[in-house]
């Protein structure tokens, strides 16, 4: 896990040092060591910085060049079948020099060309320029798991790992217009946007191609989600969840370095602690947070889970005074605005407490097994899809929030679908705070990378690649990112291993969504081990209770606090999520400054 920079400019003397400036901007997330490349015939640098986990020596140094020294590379992430791949290529005559899994990648490109993307089971952003196409090539993993933003701006190309780096460097990067309509409505900026006008995220699974002496370019997505259905029995789907499941958890536990699990009693987290002992990982490390507020108490659960897989185990407690003292800090690792990230903050800070260099998490798992709400209101979305246009648009006269969201059903935008589920202001309201039209809040948050033909997926399909494809995408990846990587953490996520997603979508969405519990079909799989106080209860999820904590306190946690808004929430009439959602959009450019 890494962070990684460069840039490519023909006409610029200052690309190296632009390319320093940038990759040393994030440094938190690459303690163990920086590497540079540098070709100025070419006006192009690559910046890494290094968090090592798989192969420890400085054989595992970035950028690293192939023996022939005309391809080189610059790569974040894990490659989990890095061995599988290192003996194929090996039968193909490739020998190796270093054990880690960054010199495979270097031979699976160097010998399958732009396809070895769709062989690489794992998370990655990765540079890599063929010197002899004379070619520079970005790419990112199928599930989004790693960021990877760039801007092709002034006859010139600019990535890095966070948008941060962009800002390190001596130019006038031009705000965008449009981020705060984003923040307001979502809690988040949706991909491919960023706060920079001229900053985009590449979309996930796929590459760009730009001839290093044209600066002509293309971008080509090599993975998609396919929901055709294969998998229509339920034995079937068990068998398979299980036998995919036990191999996905067994190769994110890989590792050269110190790596444990996040445990907050949850199914998701427990579930994973349990696969590890199940696939004979005996000296498991886990960690959680506990509160001394009993309403968010979760220890009962977490010491259930220890106590059968005989774990290290490890319980930080949370205070009021720590997370308030911690909230500058928190404010500047936001790498971009979100309502969201605050868990991560924390569960990475206490696994660096731990001597951890990396923590599973169960993230994915609601996304694909539907452990969300929303997979269960495909009747009730029906009946209200009925009521005429003009009422549904009226709605947004109403007092409550949940009332003024179905507003949102009077459009057939699959965003607005989603915005019924999640979204925060209505565009009416979003408009009203920034002196703005309905119109260009409406047109802008709609204008978010999706797939097309979605509305044809069976309801709990549909759900699924909204909550996978937005809310995890865009929010929860992108701030367990920057979080733990602000710690020098990697976070994995084994529920989104590449070849388990695949089996997960090919499951029939009777199978997965229409139990009597939320996530059956993960429950079922795993009956024999995963106990029923578990997953027998009231979903609570990883919350914390700073709505507690820091009301009546915005005053001193934030510069620019509107008494509007605030009598607003003080009188019931927007929640705290929402107001939340505006501190954080009103003061994130103070907060960075």
């Amino acid at each position: 896990m890494c962070r990684i920079a460069g840039v490519l400019n023909k006409s610029s003397d200052t690309v190296l040092a632009d390319t320093i400036a940038m990759r040393d901007s994030m440094a938190h997330g690459g303690p163990d060591g920086s590497g540079m490349y540098h070709d100025a015939d070419a006006g192009l640098a690559f910046g890494h910085r290094r968090l090592s986990l798989i192969d420890l020596t400085t054989g595992g140094h970035q950028p690293m060049l192939n023996v022939t020294q005309d391809i080189i590379i610059s790569f974040n992430g894990e490659i989990y079948n890095y061995k599988d791949l290192k003996a194929e290529l090996i039968a193909k005559g490739f020998q190796f020099r270093t054990a880690s899994d960054t010199e495979v990648l270097l031979a699976a490109y160097q010998y399958w060309g732009l396809e070895c993307f769709g062989k690489l089971v794992g998370m990655f952003a990765v540079a890599i320029y063929d010197k002899h196409k004379h070619e520079l090539i970005l790419a990112r993993d199928t599930q989004g798991i790693k960021p990877l933003y760039y801007s092709n701006i002034n006859n010139s190309l600019y990535f890095a790992s966070e948008v941060r780096a962009f800002k390190a460097l001596p130019y006038n990067w031009h705000e965008s217009d449009t981020w705060k309509s984003y923040m307001l409505v979502y809690g988040f900026i949706p991909e491919p946007h960023t706060t920079l006008a001229d900053v985009k995220m590449l979309p996930k699974g796929s590459y760009m191609c730009m001839n290093v002496n044209t600066l002509q370019s293309s971008v080509v997505e090599y993975s998609k989600d396919d929901y055709s259905p294969t998998i229509n029995t339920e034995k079937e789907a068990v068998d398979i969840v299980r036998q995919w499941m036990d191999k996905a958890v067994d190769r994110h536990l890989i590792s050269d370095a110190s790596i444990g699990l996040f445990l907050s009693g949850g199914i998701d987290s427990s579930l994973l602690t349990l696969i590890a002992k199940e696939t004979g990982h005996n000296d498991l490390h886990t960690l959680s947070i506990v509160f001394d507020d009993a309403a968010y108490s979760e220890v009962a659960y977490q010491q259930l889970i220890v106590d059968k897989v005989k774990s290290k185990h490890k319980s930080y407690n949370l205070t009021k005074e720590e997370y308030i003292n911690a909230l500058p800090d928190i404010f500047k690792a936001m790498d971009q605005p979100s309502i969201d990230g605050v868990n991560s903050y924390f569960i990475c800070k206490f696994a660096k407490e731990l001597g951890l260099k990396a923590v599973l998490s169960g993230l994915g798992a609601d996304e694909l097994f539907g452990g969300y709400a929303s997979f269960g209101r495909e009747r009730m979305l029906s009946k209200l899809k009925k009521i005429p246009t003009g009422l549904l648009k009226a709605s947004r006269h109403l007092k409550k929030d949940k009332y003024r969201k179905l507003a949102y059903l009077a459009n057939d935008h699959i965003t607005n679908e989603y915005l019924f589920h999640r979204g925060l202001f209505s565009i009416r309201e979003a408009a009203e705070i920034l002196d703005s039209d309905t119109k260009s809040v409406s047109d802008t948050v709609q204008n978010i990378a999706l797939s097309n033909g979605l509305e044809a997926l069976p309801y709990g399909n549909k759900v699924s690649y909204m909550e996978k494809n937005i809310y995890m995408q865009s929010q929860l990846l992108k701030d367990t990112d920057v979080m733990s990587m602000w710690h020098s953490i990697e976070v994995r996520v084994p529920f989104l291993d590449t070849e388990l997603v695949k089996i997960v979508n090919s499951i029939s969405p009777e199978l997965k969504y229409n139990g009597t519990i939320p996530k059956q079909l993960l429950v079922k799989a795993y009956n024999d081990i995963l106990p029923r106080q578990i997953w027998d209860r009231k979903k609570q999820g990883f919350v914390f209770p700073f709505q507690n904590w820091i009301e009546g306190s915005e005053y001193t946690c934030f510069k620019y606090v509107d008494d509007k808004i605030k009598k607003r929430y003080q009188s019931g009439t927007i929640n705290w999520t929402r107001y939340w959602a505006y501190l954080v959009a009103n003061n994130f450019n103070y907060l960075h400054s």
